[in-house]
């Protein structure tokens, strides 16, 4: 038997330090099948003696001094173990038993490490280890089936929004105060860098953070945690990018005790899956580790990753049924040769170093601090007292000549005048079912040939041609500041004592400047429909301003900076009382955050300047109950209640323009249960759960442009404007959702060789409340109210499907080893339930309102109504994908290759995800458009890419 032995995650706790007696400790390793496992390495962290176990798979380490240790087990094809124990002053010898390492079957080819439970300790009386491995996501059928296989098609499990995560490098978070987002791509292509990862998942508590109620994931970068060598991947898709190329060399530990790791990487592809899309990526890292002594530990890691990348459109039913789901709006040809409007880059390196401090043999402190700076730019067309040039603009397709009286006179956006609607009409579908460009893609050699015929002219005091068509920027300029500690005190092998404590600086300027002007010789800083909804005013962006003429680089239209300040203390205990493994985790947090405006903008008095502070104070509680039946066979209880501060983009109704904030915005609370019945043995894996997430005060915000609205602005006189036309922003406050359902993941293994793995996922996620509902527009500026801002009541959604996500999935597969170190892989998977998220403007009684009389619109029945608000529900789909691979040991080398197809069946019917087009945003309008044939103002989808696939191929050496 094993004994005092716990499964974690790599990067859990530090080498013993105190050491008084030498103890020889020893093991044996075999397969599944009960056979010896010759030849893995055995990797006794913290320490040069590194050992490769024997013909019969028997391993030693010699003189180990009183202490905790931890192992990690490595052999190609199978799942990397990672183990501790500790070594007491009395032991001379301390057998751990036999380890029994599984197959790695399919994980090679996702480039992850599978870290799992023995399942053979079912009588040790150590604290975590019969529980510790039910953290692990990979240890998890359900968490691996629905991350390789489902979320490749947008699924989340339980419906859960990743915003209300934590995901931690080196100790530290990464969310983004803005908006909850992580971006992955600070790290893009190191995939062998942050490949380890520890994951709470959903609301369970974790070791290092107090999180949310979607997973706790944890990532630590320690030079000397990686191979010794080096290690070339190349890799061949037709995803977003076509070729990956990295190169990975590590150290390992010297005798001085230096450690060094660095990665480079490269993903890129002229064109992508995407029509008009490219993909130009590198990534970077370096890792310099000191061992100042066994006790202490100090790292400092570096992490870049510019790119550059343009991105796809979502479109109409319409537009698809023309041009098929590859099909991109948002590119065009120039001189020839393919441009894209909307492009992102960037580059926001991160500096962390990170403090390993082993105290003593019962406590342990790190500390971790992290800086990150670099700006984030995403271009789009813009444009001044012109028509809109996108191609799916909807004045540009087929449907809206279709709209017209057939006798009218209408201009193509071929530059083509006097034809008739009905002329027009026919030439707009040859046009787009011929993939013409001159109708399916932008002209940039028109847009450049519009600006560069506009007559010089005279514009605040500077003469040349104003651009009516131009690029611009939006700009995040971010500068943020992480320090956490991570304290662990063991009161004795049954009980722990956690403490983590973090603290955020987070400053991000958020600007538009000028990127291309395309012809012209500047744009102005100037709102081009304020001399329609703002007579008389100056319609600038930024008042008393000297140069109100824009060229490249310039800022324009907003400029403002989001600060916010954060600190969080999350104490936590583990303990074991009798068949009852405890954890319960607390959070106390206080954040401050504010706007501070840069331009004046002519309408709003508190654009400029800094805004007040808005303060909140956050508390929570969680706790995980483990009822060990016996080794094997588990309950598990999680629970979570706690509340959250709302972010800044959530927070501030129209940031861009003004401070103002949407009146009882609060934190948002939640409320999470879930229980579990797990199997965990070499030949069955089960978890089997029912959940309850409730949600109450959230807040969304929402921003486009609509028509119909009944807004009204006021001047410094008393005097209205009516503004039927605006890009308006839509707050919902006291959001309440629950999400509820059952999970069920299963892998047997029939055959030593041979899993059969399967999972369903049966969820309802509602909206609970009719929430109150407000809007903005920066058209308006102050309503008669005199706020930013109008009350529209309630919108009814209440027990409306939320979106986003498929609430009922299911998959079916194999997996298949051979002993000749090749496997096969295939899962079938089904989705259904899927929906689109209500529109709440559509779902107010000023839409059913009759603005001159009052009341409800004449002959308007519920009938009526319930026929143009039914839920949005999507088609339901299924997918086969297949895995397989093959590797190699020659001598001290390792080949491995291995390849993925997803959607074999080429399946480009599925939605992944989509919004309900608001402009009409009146009854009348909105019923005469969903009756016609080709419906203008319908929902925008994205689509499944179709068929893909992804070929591995790595070498180390």
């Amino acid at each position: 038997m094993i004994k005092k032995l716990s499964l974690v995650s790599l990067f859990t706790l530090l080498p013993a330090s105190y050491y008084f007696a030498q103890t020889t400790v020893s093991a044996y390793l075999k397969d599944a099948e009960g056979k010896p496992v010759e030849r893995a390495e055995v990797d006794l962290k913290g320490n040069d003696n590194d050992v490769t176990a024997d013909k019969i798979g028997y391993f030693q380490f010699v003189d180990l001094k009183p202490g905790h240790y931890q192992i990690v087990i490595t052999k190609p094809n199978y799942e990397t173990k990672v183990m501790e124990f500790d070594v007491m002053d009395s032991e001379k010898k301390k057998d751990l038993g036999t380890i029994t390492l599984y197959s790695a079957l399919t994980s090679a080819d996702q480039g992850l490490a599978i870290i799992d439970s023995d399942g053979d300790d079912e009588d040790s009386n150590s604290g975590q280890a019969s529980t510790v491995g039910l953290l692990q996501s990979s240890q998890d059928i359900f968490s691996r089936i629905a991350a390789f296989d489902l979320g490749f098609y947008w699924f989340r499990p339980r419906g859960i929004d990743g915003r209300f995560g934590e995901t931690m490098l080196n100790g530290v978070s990464m969310i983004k105060s803005d908006n909850g987002n992580v971006d992955f791509g600070n790290w893009g292509g190191l995939n062998e860098i942050t490949r380890y990862p520890e994951i709470s998942s959903n609301h369970s508590p974790s070791e290092y953070a107090f999180g949310g109620n979607s997973s706790v994931v944890y990532k630590n970068t320690k030079a000397s945690e990686y191979r010794k060598g080096f290690q070339f991947t190349q890799s061949l898709t037709n995803r977003n990018y076509r070729n990956r190329t990295s190169l990975r060399y590590s150290s390992g530990m010297s005798k001085s005790g230096w450690a060094f790791t660095a990665m480079g990487a490269r993903r890129w592809a002229k064109e992508g899956i995407q029509e008009g899309t490219f993909y130009d990526a590198y990534g970077a890292y370096l890792g310099i580790e000191k061992k100042f002594n066994d006790k202490h530990t100090m790292t400092f890691n570096f992490i870049g990753a510019p790119y550059r990348r343009s991105t796809a459109s979502p479109s109409t039913q319409e537009v698809y049924n023309y041009r098929g789901v590859h099909y991109n709006s948002y590119w065009g040809y120039q001189d020839g040769e393919q441009r894209s409007e909307r492009v992102r880059k960037g580059f926001q390196p991160i500096f962390q170093i990170q403090d390993f401090w082993k105290i003593n043999k019962n406590n342990t402190l790190w500390t971790s601090v992290s800086y990150q700076f670099g700006k984030d730019k995403g271009s789009r067309l813009d444009w001044q007292n012109v028509q809109n040039p996108s191609p799916t603009y909807y004045r540009n397709l087929p449907s809206y000549y279709d709209s017209l009286d057939p006798n009218a006179s209408v201009t193509l956006p071929t530059g083509v005048t006097g034809t008739t609607a009905q002329q027009a009409f026919q030439a707009a579908m040859n046009g787009w079912t011929s993939n013409d460009p001159n109708f399916t893609q932008l002209n940039w050699d028109r847009l450049y040939q519009r600006n560069m015929q506009q007559p010089a002219g005279t514009y605040y005091g500077q003469t040349g041609k104003r651009a009516l068509y131009y690029l611009v920027n939006d700009v995040s300029d971010d500068k943020i500041w992480n320090a956490s500690t991570h304290f662990v005190h063991n009161f004795n092998d049954n009980t722990k004592f956690l403490l983590n404590v973090s603290y955020q600086n987070y400053r991000s300027e958020q600007y538009r400047e000028v990127n291309d002007l395309l012809g012209a010789d500047f744009v102005l800083n100037r709102d081009p429909f304020a001399a329609t909804n703002q007579p008389g005013k100056s319609g600038l962006y930024n008042q008393g301003e000297e140069n109100v003429t824009k060229k490249v680089g310039d800022k324009m239209t907003y400029d403002y900076i989001f600060r916010r300040q954060e600190v969080k203390v999350n104490p936590g205990v583990r303990f074991t009382a009798g068949a009852f493994d405890v954890f319960v985790s607390a959070l106390a947090g206080y954040s401050s955050s504010n706007r501070e405006g840069l331009f004046n903008h002519y309408l709003y008095k508190d654009s400029y300047g800094k805004g007040m502070d808005y303060n909140y104070w956050n508390y929570g509680l969680k706790g995980q109950i483990v009822y060990r039946l016996n080794g094997r066979n588990f309950f598990v209880y999680n629970g979570a209640y706690y509340n959250q501060a709302p972010y800044l983009e959530d927070l501030f109704v129209n940031p861009r323009v003004n401070g103002s904030v949407a009146p009882n915005v609060k934190s948002m609370t939640v409320n999470a249960n879930d229980l579990s019945y797990v199997i965990s043995s070499p030949f069955l894996k089960l978890r089997l759960t029912g959940y309850l997430v409730d949600t109450d005060n959230e807040t969304t915000v929402q921003r486009f442009f609509a028509d119909g609205i009944p807004l009204n602005s006021v001047d410094a006189d008393g005097n209205q404007t009516n503004v039927q036309s605006a890009f308006v922003s839509q707050v919902m406050t006291d959001v309440k959702k629950r999400n509820m359902g059952v999970e069920l993941g299963v892998d047997v293994k029939v055959l030593p060789t041979l899993s059969l793995q399967g999972l369903a996922s049966i969820g309802q996620y509602t909206y609970k409340n009719d929430p109150k509902t407000y809007f903005a527009s920066d058209a308006v500026g102050v309503f008669a109210n005199g706020l930013p801002y109008v009350d529209l009541g309630k919108a009814y959604i209440n027990n409306y499907r939320q979106g986003g996500t498929p609430q009922q999935a299911y998959s079916v597969g194999f997996r298949y080893n051979n002993p000749k170190y090749w496997w096969v892989g295939a899962n079938w998977n089904y989705f259904d339930e899927n929906y689109l998220d209500p529109a709440a403007l559509v779902r107010t009684e000023s839409f059913v309102q009759n603005n001159v009389t009052g009341t409800p619109y004449y002959g308007l029945t519920d009938s009526d109504l319930r026929k143009v608000l039914q839920p949005n529900k999507l088609p339901s789909s299924f997918f086969l994908n297949a895995n397989a691979g093959k590797s190699w040991v020659i001598g001290k080398y390792y080949v491995l290759i291995s390849a993925t197809v997803n959607n074999i069946l080429n399946n480009r019917k599925y939605i992944t995800g989509g919004f309900e087009q608001t402009r009409n945003a009146v009854y009348p309008t909105f019923s005469q458009d969903l009756n016609r044939e080709y419906t203008l103002f319908a929902p925008k989808y994205w689509y499944t890419q179709g068929r893909s696939y992804f070929v591995n191929l790595q070498f180390r050496f």
